[in-house]
């Protein structure tokens, strides 16, 4: 790995953790702008997103998801359903 995607990939970690600092502190429009950039980085230098940076943000609308919050989990067989406030819903598979 070159040092150039490590450091993106340093960047997308401290952008996952502002955006969810961004969210306690009630600021969800800061904590979109951080999912932009954090995704803009990723697609810049062709690295997958994390998982959990995958799983925690809405792909519509660049919301850092909080269950309860702004997000509803609901768990069905083989699969975990995520609904963002704005309607968008992901699946993620489970064993």
């Amino acid at each position: 790995m070159t040092d150039e995607a490590t450091i993106a990939r340093e960047r997308i970690e401290r952008l996952q953790s502002l955006a969810r600092e961004a969210v306690e502190a009630g600021r969800e429009d800061r904590a979109r702008e951080y999912v932009a950039r954090a995704r803009r980085v990723a697609e810049r230098h062709r690295l997958p997103l994390p998982r959990t940076f995958k799983r925690f943000t809405c792909d519509a609308c660049d919301a850092f998801l909080v269950p309860g919050r702004n997000a509803r989990v609901r768990t069905r067989t083989g699969h975990v359903v995520v609904t963002c406030d704005c309607g968008t819903q992901a699946r993620y598979p489970y064993d």
